[in-house]
């Protein structure tokens, strides 16, 4: 009951706002279409994008060619994150060591590396998923490492006390009891890889909804620039939406492990 009544609030907010925009731009005018598009804009941008494409090729090939970087990216950060993370929130000594230069890094954009990775390896996708990967990479070791502090004492020192071999003990103690803080990391991260991803593909890029957002600006065309954020939005809840399917299983199955 209360999933549908949340669903009903927010199809109404939906419906309410798309109303506004239909009257501020097409119904009263208050708004030039020059500034912001109408919905009628809007709907030929995207008919035009998913049909004969812009500017080189239909939004389904950009939306693919986007949703790669973003995967690769997000996975590298995760397979190296994580596992940094329970290193240092288990290990005081490695902790001592990497925590230093990983606080020094971690002030930087991400962005700021966008020249750096260019001069390293050119206007190509790995630029791109380099830049994706720092941003991607910091919430998930520090959540990752939060979520190893935080495991109740008595948890840990009953494992040490069975004489729970070090691997064992790190994926069915550490990581089952670190998971719900885990994902809040993983979740910033996806969410970072996709504000990086449109920033990246404005240099150098021939394909991805960054680059489209990139040559509709170019060509003064707001319904098109409209079409690419909005194409950029769902793919990010889509995919949050995905994350949380997962997390829910496998918090689930950590509740268990722990218990």
């Amino acid at each position: 009951m209360r999933l549908s009544r949340r669903t009903y609030v927010g199809a109404t907010t939906l419906l309410v706002l798309a109303l506004l925009w239909y009257l501020a731009t097409s119904g009263l005018g208050l708004v030039s279409a020059g500034r912001f598009p109408a919905p009628g804009d809007v709907e030929a941008a995207a008919v035009q994008a998913f049909g004969r494409g812009y500017p080189d090729a239909t939004l389904v090939t950009h939306i693919l060619h986007s949703l790669k970087l973003v995967a690769i990216g997000f996975a590298v950060s995760v397979a190296l994150g994580v596992p940094l993370g329970l290193l240092m929130g288990w290990n005081r000594v490695a902790e001592a060591l990497i925590n230093p230069v990983f606080l020094v890094l971690r002030p930087i954009p991400p962005l700021a590396w966008i020249p750096l990775a260019i001069l390293w390896l050119g206007l190509g996708d790995e630029a791109k998923v380099m830049v994706i990967f720092l941003a991607a990479f910091p919430p998930a070791v520090i959540s990752t490492h939060a979520g190893v502090r935080a495991v109740p004492p008595p948890v840990v020192e009953a494992a040490q006390m069975l004489g729970t071999p070090r691997l064992r003990f790190v994926l069915e103690v550490l990581a089952p009891a670190a998971a719900p803080m885990i994902f809040t990391g993983l979740r910033l991260s996806l969410q970072a890889s996709w504000t990086t991803l449109v920033a990246a593909e404005l240099v150098g890029s021939l394909a991805g909804l960054g680059y489209v957002l990139n040559v509709a600006q170019q060509d003064l065309y707001p319904g098109m620039i409209l079409v690419g954020m909005a194409a950029v939005g769902v793919l990010g809840a889509g995919s949050t939406a995905l994350l949380g399917l997962a997390e829910r299983r496998a918090v689930v199955w950590a509740q268990g492990a722990t218990e």
